[in-house]
């Protein structure tokens, strides 16, 4: 068993010793290089920066501490996180255009963390501002802990919302011009493009990246499902679908063109009345609990004032 022991121990030691050799006579004959170190010679060349500490000090504090200790965290949580949940947070996480430089498990961590934080920090301030009553306000930590968690959360769901909302709005004009772009002689993927050029909005960018998903090699109605996939809004699916189904039936692009940006008005339309008859409900609430009272105030007052002045 000694003897076992030994020959792997050599073993090991010998295949390090090669590697090292290897990578040495590589270096040695300029074979491979490190890019990093290539890099930070040509920006010495040219005179931007001396070193790579300075480099790093030119970058945020964000990017320089903490981003990486936030992928950190995730890389560690992601090991002890359910498959179902990191892939539901990342589907959530495109359908908001990923507003933030973190993956699932990183964003996943985040809500931990701010969670152990802000409980903790309104557990500081009840036991310096009240000692020996943590316990009485235990209902406010959780409270506070409860809401750190959430908080990302509700935060996600608000980018997806405004970034839905934007696309809606956006895709009636978007439909006109690649209508137009297609009867002036452009093919499909040229008009998307220019689409792309034109605007600088959700819908641009969504088409733009479809179309170096087409030029990478993917079928193009892979890369429209993958698009609708990505902005989870009904009205997209189902032009996609239009799409998808004109190109295997031969039915001009044009004119599937037209009719869906004349459908895509009609539901703008249709979506501004129904907000529009919404406002009464919403303004109760404000006009019950903020304008009545004050009305109340103002009118009954002076009467108030007169009785008491009576009595």
């Amino acid at each position: 068993m000694n003897l076992i022991f030994i020959a792997a121990g050599a073993f090991v030691l010998i295949a390090a010793i090669a590697v090292i050799a290897v990578s040495l006579r590589r270096n040695a004959d300029g074979e491979e290089d490190d890019p990093l170190q290539s890099r930070l010679a040509e920006y010495i060349q040219r005179g931007d920066v001396s070193s790579l500490e300075e480099i790093e000090l030119s970058q945020p504090f964000s990017e320089r501490v903490l981003i990486p200790v936030i992928r950190r965290v995730g890389e560690v949580s992601a090991r002890f996180t359910p498959q179902k949940a990191i892939q539901d947070t990342t589907k959530k996480m495109e359908l908001a255009g990923n507003p933030w430089p973190i993956d699932a498990a990183t964003f996943l961590a985040v809500r931990f963390i701010l969670a152990v934080v802000i409980g903790g920090f309104v557990a500081a301030m009840i036991l310096l501002s009240s000692p020996g009553k943590a316990s009485d306000n235990a209902l406010y930590i959780a409270g506070a802990a409860f809401a750190g968690y959430f908080l990302p959360q509700l935060m996600l769901s608000s980018k997806i919302t405004a970034r839905q909302k934007e696309i809606r709005k956006a895709m009636p004009d978007a439909l006109d011009l690649l209508t137009i772009c297609v009867e002036a002689g452009l093919g499909f993927d040229a008009a998307m493009a220019k689409v792309s050029e034109k605007w600088d909005n959700q819908l641009s960018l969504a088409f733009a990246r479809t179309i170096r998903e087409v030029q990478l090699g993917k079928v193009r109605r892979d890369a429209l499902r993958d698009m609708a996939d990505r902005l989870g809004i009904p009205e997209m699916t189902s032009f996609v679908a239009a799409l998808i189904q004109s190109e295997q039936l031969g039915v001009s692009m044009a004119k599937i063109l037209r009719i869906q940006s004349d459908q895509m008005r009609m539901k703008r339309r249709q979506r501004a009345e129904e907000e529009a008859h919404k406002a009464p409900v919403k303004m109760v609430i404000p006009m019950a609990f903020l304008m009545f009272p004050t009305i109340m105030i103002i009118i009954l007052t002076p009467a108030a004032l007169q009785i008491m002045t009576s009595l």
